[in-house]
Order: C-alpha cells, then structure tokens, then sequence
C-alpha cells in the first residue's frame, strides 16, 4: 500500500465522486482509479460501489479502510506540527466555523491574540449556521466548531464555553417593555420576525407549539435566519423577534433595542466548542483551546 494511494482513496470515498477528488488532489480521474483499483488488488476486496455514473458508495471493507485512513492523516497532522513545534515555529492548518454572530462579537479579539502567538498557523473560519457547523465537525472538515450545547449530537465533544440567555427583542418604548414578564398571549399580538422553517432553531418551534396549545393565531411579517438583520427591522418597529446571545455581549453597533427575558419558557444554554472525538490535537490547536478559554481547565 503506497501513501499516494490511501490518499487518493481517502479523498474519493470523502467527496463521493472521481471528479470532485480528482479537482481535490489536483489529479486526473484516471489516475485516481487506478490507484483505488492497486488498492482493491492488494487488500483483495471491493471498496466502492458504482451506482450508475456519478454515484458512489463505501463497501464495508471500505468504510473500515476510511476510519483507517482518517486515523493514520491525523497522526501524520499531528507528527508533522510537533516536528514544526520542537523547531521553534508552530505551524499548521487550523480550520473553525461558526454562526456569523458569535464570529462577530465574541471571537475577533481572541483570534488576533492567537494569531500574533502563532503566526505560522494557516488559519480557516467559516460562516455557518450551527447545523452545517455540526455536520463539518462531524464529517472531520473542520478542527472545531462553536454551536448551542444543546444541538450537539453525543458522538462529538462539546465544551461549554459562554452561557446564552434567549430574548425577546422589542424596540426601546415598545408597550410589552413595561411589564415585568412576557407571555406567549402578549407576542401573539405582535408581527414576528423569525427564522425560517427548517432552520436551527428552536424558537420558531416552541412558538408554534405553544400557539397551538393556547390556541392562538399568530402573523409572522418576515422569515430571518441571521440575528443582526432581524435586530435591525425590529429596531425600525417591524415587528418582534428571538434571539439567543452570549450573556453580558449584546448586539454591537448599540441600536434602539429593549431585550425582553424569555428565561421562563426556554431552557438555560451554552455556546460549546466541538470536535471530533477521534480528532487529534496537536500542541497549537490545544493552545488555541487555551487561549479560548482562559483559565478553565480542559482535558489535554
């Protein structure tokens, strides 16, 4: 088994296609299969399945033969950024996603300090919704991910980060900001901004659910999968809406907003940074762990 071939079937068995590995690695489909075949030849087994043109699929030996490689580029990550570690100059690729929110307001500052720590690391950040970010985590795409503590699937590690509190924003002199607690009754009144169907969140479910229950209609004036853009149409009176926000680090640029308490109908949450179980953590991606998280103690 050659290192070039393993590669090459690691990339086909990742992306599903000949095409898109082959755009990948910067070789020809040709060559790929070829090497996938050398593979089947020496292990004596079936690894793909052709399923018609386009589509392919892992056999079980297959499958076994991906968790080996997934395991085997990681060390070989991990060897190589120790080697760069005892030289002096830590360097590597290290790839992060997260919504646009929390890469907005809560990880700037801390990046920057990374990065002047460890100028050499190739760092990635992605936009995501907290979904995607789950499913690159989950595919090994990325290093780690930032989403709600309460959407992450067991089979990932998940380490709370910052408490999130979820509100109602309303603007500053709206009448439900007079009382002292918000009910289900009092935002059915109002035009609602919230996500769309489908999405992430559990607001837009709790509300229907709770609706439902109570029996009472609702108008929804505008589907919103971003918190900074509902902000602002609430702020120019078009209606109310739900977020989730990091404790003690509102919206920035300050706006005319209220933020109602909803800690009465959802339950408490965190931010969690997430990875794989199986991911290996070289020397520089702990002290990004670190970094993140200050003084709080994390399994090494």
């Amino acid at each position: 088994m050659e290192w070039q071939q393993l590669l090459g079937f690691y990339q086909v068995a990742k992306l599903g296609s000949f095409t898109k590995a082959a755009e990948a690695t910067f070789r020809t489909q040709s060559a790929l299969s070829q090497q996938v075949k050398a593979l089947e030849d020496e292990l004596e087994t079936q690894l793909l399945e052709r399923l018609g043109k386009r589509r392919l699929k892992l056999t079980v030996p297959g499958e076994k033969l991906l968790v080996f490689a997934q395991g085997l580029l990681a060390q070989w990550d991990r060897l190589q950024a120790e080697l760069q570690d005892l030289k002096g100059r830590p360097q590597g690729p290290l790839s992060l996603a997260a919504p646009f929110t929390t890469l907005y307001h809560l990880l700037p500052e801390t990046l920057l300090a990374y990065l002047r720590q460890f100028p050499q690391v190739e760092l990635t950040l992605l936009d995501r919704d907290q979904a995607s970010v789950l499913a690159l985590v989950k595919a090994g795409d990325i290093d780690f991910g930032l989403a709600l503590e309460s959407l992450v699937p067991r089979d990932l590690t998940a380490w709370r980060w910052q408490p999130v509190d979820t509100v109602l924003l309303a603007p500053v002199g709206h009448p439900l900001t007079r009382g002292r607690r918000v009910t289900w009754r009092q935002i059915a009144d109002y035009p609602l901004i919230v996500p769309p169907r489908g999405h992430d969140s559990s607001h837009r479910r709790l509300l229907e659910e709770q609706f439902r229950k109570l029996g009472l209609s609702f108008r929804i004036i505008m589907e919103s999968s971003n918190v900074e853009l509902s902000a602002r149409y609430v702020e120019t009176g078009l209606g109310l809406a739900f977020a989730t926000l990091a404790r003690g680090l509102p919206i920035r640029p300050p706006l005319n907003l209220a933020f109602l308490p909803l800690g009465h109908y959802f339950k408490p949450d965190h931010l969690a940074l997430v990875m794989r179980r199986d991911k290996g953590l070289t020397p520089y991606k702990q002290a990004f762990i670190n970094l993140l998280f200050g003084d709080t103690i994390l399994p090494q």
